[in-house]
C-alpha cells in the first residue's frame, strides 16, 4: 500500500465571476506522505485556501485528479465527499466552530454522531480525545466558559476523535495571542510526534516554522516546495 496520503496531479480550480474567469489554482501537482507535517503559505489570493478546500474535500478541482488515501475523490458528489470528510479528515479552524450550548464533551463527540457510533462509545472516545489535549477535567464546561486557547484545544480534540488520516488546520492560531499560539503549536508538535499527518494553512512565518515542510504558493502556482531547515522545537 502506498505511503502517500495525498496526491494531486495537475489540479486547477477555475471560478466564473460574471464575465470574468478566475484561475485560483493552476495545475498543482503535490504529494504528501503519511506522518508528514506540512504548511501551506502564501499571500492573500495565492490559492492556499482554495488548495486547502480541495484537500479537505470541501471543494472539487475543475481539472486534474486528487487521491486521498489511494481513493480518487476528484469527481465525487457532495454526499460522497461528506462521508470522506467525516472519516478521513479532522478540521481545526481559526474560529473554533464550536456549538455554544453544548458541553465540550458533546462538541468533541459530534463527528462520531455523523459516523453512526453509539452514545457510550462516542463519549468514551471524546473523553480520551480531551485527555490528550489536557482538558479531560473540563468536560461539562460550555465553550463560553473557556479561554480562546482552551477552545482551540477543544477544536483539536474534536479533529482527533475520528482517528482521521490527516489533520487540516486553517490559520489555527489566527484568533490567539502569541503565548497561546505557541502553546497550541506545541500540541500540534506532540500530535505529529504521535504519528499524525498535519497540514496547516498559515500566513505567519513563525507558525509555519513548526512544520517540517513548507509549500509556498503564489498566483495559483507552487512557488517553492522545500524541507524546513528552521523547525521550531518545543
Amino acid at each position: 500500500m502506498s505511503n502517500k496520503v495525498i496526491t494531486t496531479e495537475g489540479i486547477s480550480r477555475i471560478y466564473q465571476m460574471g464575465t470574468e474567469v478566475i484561475k485560483a489554482l493552476k495545475h498543482i501537482s503535490i504529494s504528501i506522505d503519511r506522518g508528514e507535517y506540512v504548511a501551506f503559505m502564501g499571500p492573500s489570493g495565492s490559492g492556499k485556501s482554495t488548495l486547502m478546500n480541495i484537500i479537505g474535500c470541501l471543494d472539487t478541482p475543475s481539472e486534474g485528479q486528487y487521491w486521498l488515501n489511494n481513493q480518487d475523490v476528484s469527481d465525487m458528489t457532495e454526499n460522497e465527499l461528506a462521508v470522506v470528510r467525516n472519516k478521513e479528515i479532522g478540521f481545526v479552524f481559526q474560529s473554533f466552530n464550536l456549538l455554544p450550548r453544548s458541553t465540550i464533551l458533546d462538541n468533541v463527540a459530534l463527528p462520531l454522531v455523523y459516523a453512526g457510533i453509539g452514545r457510550e462509545e462516542r463519549l468514551e472516545r471524546a473523553q480520551k480525545s480531551l485527555d490528550a489535549v489536557g482538558l479531560g477535567t473540563r468536560v461539562s464546561h460550555k465553550p463560553n466558559e473557556l479561554s480562546g486557547g482552551q477552545r482551540q484545544r477543544v477544536a483539536i480534540a474534536r479533529a482527533l476523535v475520528n482517528n482521521p488520516s490527516i489533520i487540516l488546520a486553517d490559520e489555527p492560531t489566527g484568533a490567539l495571542d502569541t503565548k497561546t499560539s505557541y502553546e497550541i503549536m506545541d500540541i500540534f508538535n506532540k500530535l505529529h510526534e504521535n504519528g499524525n499527518t498535519i497540514i496547516m494553512v498559515t500566513h505567519e512565518e513563525d507558525i509555519a516554522n513548526y512544520a517540517h515542510r513548507i509549500i509556498r504558493l503564489r498566483d495559483g502556482l507552487v512557488e517553492r516546495d522545500e524541507q524546513n531547515m528552521d523547525i521550531t522545537k518545543i
